[in-house]
């Protein structure tokens, strides 16, 4: 399985102030949503103990060119924690998707999934925010519910999976559909909106329809089983 949050691009990070002048009441709100059902987090159980989620916005104009639509980022490493402040945020200031490359700084180095993020944003000038989270429950029903799904081949975090998603987007209804599963990354879910709540309504309404096909079909849900392995939810 890979390493879930290990850093696979070349980052060239620079330690700075914590983000300032940037509103991320709603994002912060939206990954607290998504922390609370798990979809964002951490435990020792699962993907080797890693961290697992994060979330982005755009912070520069909406005329900005592809590879410099800067963003703001959730840290690596940082799915444990209930609530975040902006201490816990890095900013994007650029990307290369086929040199492998981010260029970030903040209090905090980026997320493993940084370069993902910023190919979503260069696919469409719209787009604002990006959420990325784990949840079994989409990605083993993704083919069921019509989510468009990367080539399993693709891992987190590489050019390859940059590929795949522009690939997506530009055979499929993935740019109208807010959301894709990622083949190759286990669990690996990402949506996309315009704002938090538009890619938050996005995950929670794909997470519905799972959970509602599961029942129909008499299986248990992912949460449901894990409760019979561990005693616990």
């Amino acid at each position: 399985m890979q390493d879930e949050g290990v850093i696979k691009f070349d980052l060239q990070y620079t330690e700075s102030e914590a983000v300032a002048g940037v509103a991320i009441a709603e994002l912060n709100t939206w990954r607290r949503i998504l922390w609370q059902l798990d979809l964002i987090g951490q435990h020792t159980s699962r993907y080797g103990g890693y961290g697992y989620g994060n979330v982005s916005q755009r912070i520069d104009r909406p005329g900005a060119p592809a590879g410099r639509r800067r963003f703001v980022i959730s840290g690596t490493q940082t799915g444990m924690l209930k609530d975040l402040d902006a201490g816990h945020y890095s900013i994007v200031n650029s990307y290369d998707a086929q040199h492998n490359r981010v260029i970030a700084e903040g209090p905090v180095r980026p997320s493993s999934e940084s370069l993902t993020h910023g190919v979503v944003y260069d696919l469409d000038a719209a787009i604002q925010v990006v959420l990325h989270v784990h949840s079994p429950d989409i990605w083993q029903k993704a083919a069921a519910l019509n989510i468009p799904v990367t080539d399993p081949a693709a891992e987190y975090g590489t050019p390859a999976m940059a590929a795949e998603v522009r690939r997506l987007f530009l055979a499929s209804a993935t740019g109208s559909s807010g959301i894709f599963s990622m083949g190759g990354h286990l669990d690996g879910i990402v949506s996309y909106g315009v704002s938090a709540g538009d890619a938050g309504s996005v995950l929670l309404q794909s997470l519905a329809a799972a959970l509602v096909d599961r029942r129909a079909s008499g299986t248990q849900t992912s949460q449901q089983q894990e409760s019979d392995s561990h005693g616990k939810w």
